[in-house]
């Protein structure tokens, strides 16, 4: 028979990093506001929820690695907002921020989830942030809720019996 790991969102006795960009704070408050009010509603306590802020999204992938390095999280998650301008900077900040956390991920064992906007212009950025697209802080939480749960099961071998639990 064929096993099948799945991570559920309970989030009692997980613990969480969130790494959070200053520059456009008015996006990206939004969504810190996203992401722990996501996972308090999981059963995270909140003396269980370590928010670092940091310059602008290029900074997010060094402070995500020092957090994932301390050992004390079972996943980080990471929010920013690049707003597409009228200069190739804007790919160059996406890029590096993307596979910087992707490499502080993989290098760590711990999963860091990508909750960073890149977008080109303000009305999309609010629309991520909680407005017609929804609220891309509280996905990446509900996707570390799942990943803090994935990994134990794969270690421990707990196959699931049924379906793997959608989102709630």
């Amino acid at each position: 028979m064929t096993k099948t790991y799945a991570g559920d969102f309970a989030g009692e006795s997980k613990k969480f990093a969130i790494v959070v960009s200053r520059f456009n704070d008015f996006i990206t408050q939004r969504l810190l506001n996203g992401a722990v009010d996501q996972l308090k509603r999981h059963g995270v306590a909140e003396e269980d929820i370590e928010i670092a802020w940091v310059p602008g999204s290029f900074e997010i992938p060094v402070a995500a690695l020092e957090m994932a390095k301390t050992g004390k999280f079972n996943a980080v998650i990471t929010l920013g907002c690049i707003i597409r301008g009228g200069t190739d900077h804007y790919e160059h900040v996406a890029s590096a921020v993307t596979v910087g956390i992707e490499k502080a991920s993989v290098e760590t064992g711990v999963p860091i989830l990508y909750g960073v906007i890149t977008c080109d212009n303000l009305e999309q950025a609010i629309d991520r942030a909680g407005a017609k697209m929804g609220n891309r802080g509280a996905q990446a939480a509900l996707a570390a809720l799942e990943m803090a749960n994935l990994q134990p099961a794969i270690r421990e071998g707990n196959a699931v019996k049924d379906r793997p639990a959608v989102r709630p």
